[in-house]
């Protein structure tokens, strides 16, 4: 997981600043997912030393990212109408989501699978 948090993290980066510089700098808040990018980073370097602090921390991080890019992800039909004020942020926004919301189903799989093994691996007392 901390590796995966580093390469999400990285790509998030990169979709941010893709998507600020493809809207003409308009507007900062096109680097939202570069600033989601950044801290997930950092949260994987520090899983590198503390996994289970460092990725129960970039969970919860992109259990808020998820949170954050619901409502344009709502909003994904008005940029199939045509009718979309902001399609671009629309459009960054539902692959934030998606590429946060498969991040979380890996990281609860995860757990899961690091409970079944000390379950069957019990540590002698």
């Amino acid at each position: 997981m901390p590796r995966l948090t580093l390469i999400l993290g990285a790509i998030l980066v990169v979709l941010g600043v893709i998507s600020y510089i493809a809207t003409a700098f308009a507007s900062w808040t096109a680097l939202i997912p570069a600033i989601l990018g950044v801290v997930l980073f950092g949260l994987g370097l520090l899983a590198l030393k503390r996994q289970k602090l460092g990725i129960h921390i970039a969970l919860v991080v992109a259990l808020a990212g998820v949170a954050g890019t619901l409502m344009n992800v709502l909003q994904l039909g008005s940029v199939f109408a045509g009718t979309a004020e902001r399609p671009a942020a629309v459009i960054v926004s539902t692959i934030t989501f998606l590429l946060l919301l498969v991040y979380i189903a890996l990281g609860v799989r995860s757990f899961l699978a690091a409970r079944r093994w000390r379950r069957e691996h019990p540590t002698p007392s």
